[in-house]
C-alpha cells in the first residue's frame, strides 16, 4: 500500500468537519423542533435516535458501496467529483441565502410528512440530513482514499458525526432558547461558506483529473 494513500488524523477531522458543514445539524434544529412539536418527550427522543441511526447507515452504505455503484453505471470518479462539487456549492449558496429548507424539502414532501407516523427516516434522515450532498461527499472521499484503514477511519468519523447530531437534537429545545433564531441563522451562513470552499475543492480536483495539464 502506498503511503500517500493513507490519511493522518487531520484527514479524518477534515472529513468530519466537511460532513458537519454539509449537513448543518444546528440549522436543522428548528426544523426538528417543528416536526416533533406534537410528540411527547419520549417519542421525540425515539425519533431523534431513529433519524441518526438512519443517517449513519446511509452514509456507511455510501462509503463502502459508492465506488461499486459508480462502476455499475460507468461513471468516472472525476466526473462524480465535479457533479458532487457543483451540488455542494448549490447547497452552500442556499445556506448563505437562507433558503436551505426550501431546496431540501419540496412542497410534496412537506404534505406527505403531515400524514406519516414516523418522521425519523423521512424527511429528517433523508433528505434533510443525509441528502445528495452528504452522500456524494462521502463517495468522493471513499474513492479517493479507499484503503481499509481509511474506510475504518471514515466509518468512525460517521459514527461520531451521527452521535454529535443526536446530542444536538437531544438538547434542541434548550439550544433554540439559548441561541435564538438569529444566532442559528448566522451559524448556518458560516457553515455555508466553509461548505462552498469544500465544493470548489471537489470541482478543482475533478477538473485536474480529467484535464491534468489545464490547471498547471
Amino acid at each position: 500500500m502506498h503511503p500517500a494513500s493513507l490519511l493522518d488524523f487531520s484527514g479524518y477531522i477534515k472529513f468530519f468537519v466537511g460532513l458537519f458543514a454539509l449537513v448543518n445539524p444546528v440549522g436543522i434544529i428548528p426544523v426538528f423542533i417543528s416536526l416533533t412539536s406534537y410528540q411527547a418527550v419520549a417519542e421525540r427522543n425515539k425519533t431523534n435516535m431513529t433519524a441518526n441511526i438512519a443517517v449513519a447507515i446511509i452514509l456507511w452504505t455510501s462509503l463502502f458501496l459508492g465506488d461499486a455503484i459508480l462502476r455499475i453505471f460507468g461513471i468516472s470518479i472525476n466526473s462524480f467529483r465535479i457533479a458532487g462539487g457543483i451540488l455542494v456549492v448549490i447547497i452552500a449558496m442556499s445556506m448563505i441565502s437562507g433558503k436551505l429548507g426550501e431546496d431540501k424539502q419540496n412542497k410534496q414532501e412537506k404534505s406527505e410528512t403531515a400524514i406519516r407516523e414516523s418522521i425519523g427516516v423521512v424527511p429528517l434522515a433523508l433528505p434533510l440530513m443525509a441528502g445528495p450532498g452528504a452522500i456524494s461527499s462521502t463517495i468522493v472521499w471513499s474513492t479517493r482514499y479507499h484503503s481499509l484503514q481509511n474506510l475504518l477511519g471514515f466509518s468512525v468519523a460517521i459514527a461520531l458525526f451521527a452521535f454529535c447530531c443526536w446530542l444536538l437534537f437531544r438538547v434542541a429545545p434548550l439550544m433554540v432558547r439559548l441561541l435564538g433564531q438569529t444566532c442559528i441563522n448566522v451559524i448556518t451562513r458560516i457553515m455555508g461558506l466553509l461548505l462552498m470552499a469544500l465544493g470548489v475543492e471537489f470541482v478543482v480536483t475533478g477538473v485536474k483529473g480529467i484535464f491534468p495539464n489545464l490547471l498547471n
